[in-house]
């Protein structure tokens, strides 16, 4: 008899489902029903296991409901320490909505409430170098009395100082613990955790957040990164979603990327937060028009889909309204994530990556031809200052494999890479 386990993403706007045959990475059966955020997750939850009868199953949950991770990095200065901490979170599965650098004082304390932050980041200095805005920023968290759980992942030599500031916080090995070698694991592993006990926990309590073993985006990266080691070819992911456009990369193990202060990733996530094709369809216009790309008409439908993000396209002749935004979304994402930060900083070559997956409900519910065309779009984009992929295929994550493979990347490595090969290859 097959083992067989369930694998749930629950989502902002949709709860699905998919039974794994871990022996062989089989697709047994899958199932997608509305999440129930408003009120308990879990009824949603309930409801899709029940359809593919996956109760007495062993689960594997992630969740980015209620809009997931939000994270705030402090660091010592911008260009190298803060700008580690951006990438790690990001990493983490957070969608990062502060950065500041030097110094906390009132206002800067201010702006960090601002933000509304879930987790606070708390990073500066290499290991034996200047702790002295390190063990600062520690001290004014702790005098600011806000209760916002904190990782600290700075210069090691500043270690007792800051854990007698912030006795709550979790203190983890340095992000920088030299210039240009960047360490993300621990402070990634530190995030999920506060993640799952703090924000999942105390939104929904414990009966849920015991459920959710990482953040979507980080189940998410976890399949391309165990996906990248087996081919070695290089992969891109773009997931357009209602509210944001995210992106992974994983570039070919023979690419080395460029050394930079910050350090630099191999595999690496980025969020735009005002690309989405429902609350933030408004930015993708915007966004399309500041680059150049042709947007007539899309305008007014936007502004519709913001004003209703209930509108779902869930119809078998896809919407031409939503591929054109998904288009524009994917375009404009991919752009920036390769091009980086003004100066070049964290700029990617992805021009050897063999593969690029769409993923997301636009392109999930869209014709076959019709979604592949949305990438097809962004491999076609030589006007947008980056190198697109020369050979690239292009294909359609349309059961949403990459989230039930990053959670069972961990436990069953096997299983997960068979079910990425099986749905993730060109038709």
């Amino acid at each position: 008899m097959s083992r067989l386990a369930l694998c749930a993403d629950v989502g902002s706007t949709y709860t699905k489902v998919a039974v794994v045959d871990l022996d062989g990475g089989g697709l047994v059966a899958t199932a997608a029903r509305p999440t129930t955020a408003d009120t308990d997750p879990r009824h949603g939850l309930d409801a899709a296991v029940a359809a593919v009868d996956g109760q007495s199953l062993p689960w594997y949950v992630c969740s980015s409901a209620g809009g997931g991770l939000r994270l705030a990095v402090i660091g010592y200065e911008r260009l190298v320490t803060a700008e580690a901490g951006h990438r790690v979170g990001l990493s983490a599965g957070a969608r990062v909505v502060h950065v500041t650098d030097g110094p906390l004082d009132g206002a800067g304390v201010r702006a960090l409430r601002a933000a509304r932050p879930d987790v606070l980041l708390l990073v500066g200095g290499t290991d034996g170098g200047d702790a002295q805005v390190l063990v600062h920023n520690a001290r004014r968290l702790a005098s600011s009395r806000w209760r916002v759980p904190v990782v600290v992942a700075g210069n090691a030599d500043a270690r007792d100082e800051v854990a007698a500031a912030l006795p709550a916080a979790g203190i983890v090995d340095n992000v920088l613990p030299r210039i240009g070698v960047l360490n993300p694991g621990p402070a990634r592993a530190a995030i999920r955790d506060v993640f799952l006990r703090h924000v999942i926990g105390g939104r929904w309590g414990r009966g849920f957040g015991a459920l959710v073993r990482a953040a979507t985006p980080d189940a998410v990266l976890s399949a391309v990164e165990l996906y990248a080691d087996h081919t070695g070819g290089g992969l891109v992911v773009v997931d357009v979603g209602g509210a944001t456009t995210d992106v992974y990369s994983a570039l070919p193990s023979e690419v080395v990327p460029p050394a930079e202060a910050a350090g630099t990733l191999a595999r690496a996530r980025t969020v735009e937060g005002d690309l989405g094709v429902r609350w933030n369809a408004p930015g993708v216009v915007a966004a399309a028009a500041a680059e150049k790309l042709p947007h007539d008409g899309l305008d007014e439908p936007a502004r519709a889909r913001a004003a209703d993000p209930a509108l779902i396209t869930d119809n078998d002749a896809g919407d031409p309204v939503d591929l054109r935004l998904a288009t524009l979304a994917a375009t404009v994402a991919l752009r920036r994530h390769a091009r980086g930060e003004p100066g070049g900083r964290g700029r990617r070559d992805l021009s050897d990556v063999r593969l690029v997956v769409g993923s997301g409900g636009a392109l999930r519910h869209a014709p076959g031809r019709d979604a592949v065309g949305v990438l097809d779009a962004v491999l076609a984009d030589h006007g947008g200052g980056w190198p697109v992929p020369r050979a690239a295929t292009a294909v359609v994550d349309r059961q949403y494999v990459l989230a039930a493979a990053g959670l069972l990347a961990a436990e069953h490595p096997q299983a997960a890479l068979a079910l990425l090969r099986a749905h993730l290859r060109s038709p």
